[in-house]
């Protein structure tokens, strides 16, 4: 108190600290609050696929079960849903969708490696009986094309007879649609490839120069799914080309300019989770974190693209069976968690990639495909 009975005025310094306390406390805030809101609209993006999951619970006695805690395996399968704004310009919507391109992820347990087997389209398997998407009657259990599954029988009947081709539980799954893949190249910046000869694809409306390069959206698109274009015309050109560019997208997503950098981070994640329709086990932002989680350190060697072996089938050269025993032997492996190995070369005798984990549990087959640490132009 003064001599005359009042306050003294507070010091200039006590004022101060008041301010930059109370600043400090509206920063902190208005971060969360932003934060929360970019969360929540991540999280909203995220389609979730409650069908499927119903579907297979009906079926859940004859489905495989799971061998080892904590490995995962996840069917990616890529849509050419003509449906929608974006993807009506690829062609017709019929109503139906088909798959080329279908892979089976297995995340081995611990984060030790990761492998990407891609499924042939036109590999004959035998397809179980489905149930047609929305109320559209049964399916007769048929031995046919691989495809045939998603087009008419949607993911849950892809997913079942995926796993009674390999024995493997199909913990996950993910769908993306031609708009969704565009994006999310784009959001990365664009995707390196190198080609051996120039591509001139009317059809695809693709015209690509030889060389290294790297691709965007509609061209990146035009590129994995073109085929008489490049090379002999084949599927498996085209599977092989497909891994080559998934591995390329690993390495851009593994970089530092993309992961550690929040101004690029944010357009990736808005474009992954916008591109994805997932089951309910995958379909928040927080269950896709965790996964990428387990993924961005496990070292490029480990993630290993590769395509289950086949060849003509007996009846029709224009379709693939499998090549026996080394089908089962990898899927063994996989269902094991146990690492398999890769090589470039088709008829290489020794795999450039040596395995990982207890030798006893390595299968030493060479399988071709390709791992995220190769060169693109190697």
């Amino acid at each position: 108190m003064t001599t005359d009975g009042q306050e003294p005025a507070p010091r200039p310094r006590r004022r101060w600290l008041r301010v930059v306390a109370l600043g400090a406390t509206l920063l902190v805030l208005s971060v969360a609050a932003t934060g929360w809101w970019f969360y929540q609209r991540l999280d909203r993006n995220i389609r979730t696929d409650t069908r499927t999951a119903d579907e297979l619970r009906k079926y859940e006695a004859e489905r495989p079960v799971s061998v080892v805690r904590d490995a995962q395996n996840i069917l990616v399968i890529g849509s050419d849903n003509r449906g929608g704004k974006e993807n009506g310009k690829y062609g017709r919507d019929t109503g139906t969708q088909r798959s080329d391109t279908t892979i089976l992820l297995h995340l081995q347990a611990g984060g030790k490696s990761a492998t990407a087997v891609s499924i042939p389209r036109d590999l004959m398997v035998d397809v179980p009986g489905c149930d047609r998407p929305k109320g559209g009657g049964r399916l007769a259990a048929r031995f046919t094309q691989f495809n045939w599954a998603f087009e008419f029988g949607g993911a849950a009947c892809t997913i079942r007879t995926v796993e009674k081709l390999t024995g493997i539980r199909v913990d996950h799954h993910v769908i993306v649609d031609f708009s969704g893949f565009k994006k999310l190249v784009n959001a990365v910046g664009g995707v390196e490839v190198c080609l051996t000869e120039p591509v001139d694809d009317d059809d695809a409306h693709l015209r690509l120069p030889s060389g290294r390069q790297v691709l965007h959206g509609e061209k990146a698109l035009g590129y994995v799914r073109a085929r008489y274009s490049i090379g002999n015309g084949s599927d498996t050109e085209r599977i092989a080309r497909q891994q080559e560019f998934l591995s390329s997208l690993v390495k851009k997503v593994q970089s530092n300019g993309v992961l550690l950098n929040p101004a690029k981070l944010y357009p990736v994640l808005s474009a992954a989770t916008s591109a994805l329709t997932t089951d309910p086990g995958l379909d928040t932002l927080k269950d896709l974190y965790a996964l990428v989680r387990g993924v961005r350190d496990i070292p490029r060697e480990k993630i290993r693209f590769l395509t289950i072996p086949r060849q003509p089938y007996t009846y029709n050269k224009n379709r693939d069976e499998l090549v026996q025993p080394d089908a089962d032997r990898l899927f063994r492996q996989l269902r094991l968690d146990r690492p398999v190995s890769v090589t470039h070369a088709v008829t290489a005798t020794n795999g450039e990639d040596p395995g990982d984990g207890d030798p006893k549990g390595v299968d030493r087959t060479p399988y071709q495909g390709t791992t995220a640490a190769r060169d693109v132009c190697g």
